[in-house]
């Protein structure tokens, strides 16, 4: 049986190596060379800590504030484009204390599921991704989010996952190597962090001698259909014939799926990062600011990444260097003896992530294409839920019995 996956990130690639595994024959096909895309600049996080969905109460309060810095973690460029409407819409709807509280347990479960999957692929001969559990720490500096922080580590602990509040005295002996300007911090020990691009590159040459095959530089046009079936894609250079379709594209997966008569409200969330290879900024641990929304990763041994920003736009907007200047202005609030310079434009990467009007992904089989799986619309949480979400593809492909309840993911629940 032949699957064809339309995505070549990390979900398309995790959804390629469970595929692989259960005996089928797998074509990734990507509309770029697959080396810098969105699974490849990101903070690398593996998070059981983040339960709660990016539609939060008070979320367009408070960006509605931060539009007017361009400095900010936050911002929407205002448009009339109509997905950005529709999205903008069901994203407010979407923003409600019972969205959070329904959210948690489904965010909870993949995101561990996902955890105990890297866990088996740290132990595959061939595939090596710098896997480090030391868990992650979110440091805060105000009285509102040091109150916010007893809500969250309360609600962590009622899911099951450790949380444990940290003073500034005990902040600075886990983290030794520099002074830090912070009020306290969350410690979450199961979470972990691995270096995105190393992950990428190993998996896709695991994969090739696997048998996987990849086809760059080729997007996907439309979809060749007859009766409730789709029996393949047409490409810019051609026709690829499949059983099956898994549509993993990112942000791109919306305008593919609107040709499936499937409505799938989503965004390109723009985010920022900046890696250091042997440089001075040292932190043991993964790292949030959670006031500047900032991300600092320690990688491979010898690298640091400074990323953030969510910033709503076109997918074709150029980008914006102010929001680099945030990000790294962010970071010495926060760590004082750190002169982190601003890097050439060509120094730094961004990326579109797929942004959902809930904040959950979409990932299922369309009830109208039985034949095609859709598992997209994973925000911030793409590496994160990836290696689980591959697993779960595998399962809906399959037609077995998913390794959990994906209910809350449902694909169609906007339409």
């Amino acid at each position: 049986m032949e699957v064809i996956i339309i995505g070549g990130g990390i979900i398309g690639l995790s959804s390629a190596f469970y595929l692989q595994q259960a005996g089928y024959a797998v074509t990734v096909i990507d509309r770029t060379d697959m080396q810098q895309g969105c699974s490849f600049g990101n903070a690398g996080y593996i998070c059981p800590s983040h339960f709660v969905p990016l539609a939060t109460p008070g979320i367009v309060r408070q960006g509605l504030k931060w539009m007017m810095d361009p400095k900010s973690p936050f911002y929407i460029k205002p448009s009339l484009n109509s997905s950005m409407i529709r999205w903008g819409w069901q994203f407010m709807k979407s923003a409600t204390k019972s969205h959070v509280e329904r959210s948690a347990v489904p965010l909870r479960d993949i995101a561990l599921l996902s955890k105990h999957l890297y866990e088996e692929w740290n132990r595959v001969p061939g595939l090596d991704f710098s896997y480090d559990p030391k868990g992650m720490l979110e440091l805060f500096n105000t009285e509102e989010n040091a109150h916010h922080a007893e809500h969250t580590i309360k609600d962590a602990l009622a899911l099951g996952i450790e949380a444990r509040m940290i003073d500034a005295q005990t902040l600075q002996q886990m983290e030794p190597d520099t002074p830090i300007k912070a009020l306290g911090a969350i410690y979450f020990p199961g979470d972990a962090q691995l270096y995105p691009n190393q992950l990428m590159q190993s998996l896709m040459q695991y994969l090739r001698q696997q048998g996987v095959r990849f086809v760059g530089n080729q997007e996907v046009t439309s979809f060749i259909t007859e009766g409730n079936k789709v029996q393949g894609i047409k490409t810019t250079t051609g026709f690829h014939t499949a059983d099956h379709i898994v549509l993993a594209a990112g942000v791109w997966s919306r305008d593919l799926a609107r040709q499936l008569q499937l409505n799938i409200p989503m965004v390109g969330g723009r985010g920022y990062s900046v890696t250091f290879e042997d440089a001075p900024y040292k932190v043991r641990h993964s790292v949030i600011l959670s006031e500047a929304r900032v991300a600092i990763s320690p990688m491979n041994g010898n690298k640091i990444r400074f990323g953030g920003t969510m910033e709503i736009t076109g997918l074709n907007a150029p980008p914006r260097m102010q929001r680099v200047e945030g990000i790294l202005a962010s970071v010495k609030r926060y760590f004082p003896a750190y002169d982190i310079p601003v890097p050439a434009p060509e120094k730094v990467w961004y990326g579109y992530r797929p942004c959902s009007a809930d904040g959950l992904p979409h990932i299922g089989n369309l009830e109208r294409y039985p034949n095609v799986t859709v598992a997209t619309g994973h925000s911030m949480l793409g590496i994160s839920l990836g290696a689980a979400t591959g697993k779960l593809v595998s399962e809906l492909v399959a037609r077995m019995p998913a390794s959990m309840d994906i209910t809350p993911f449902k694909v169609e629940r906007f339409s």
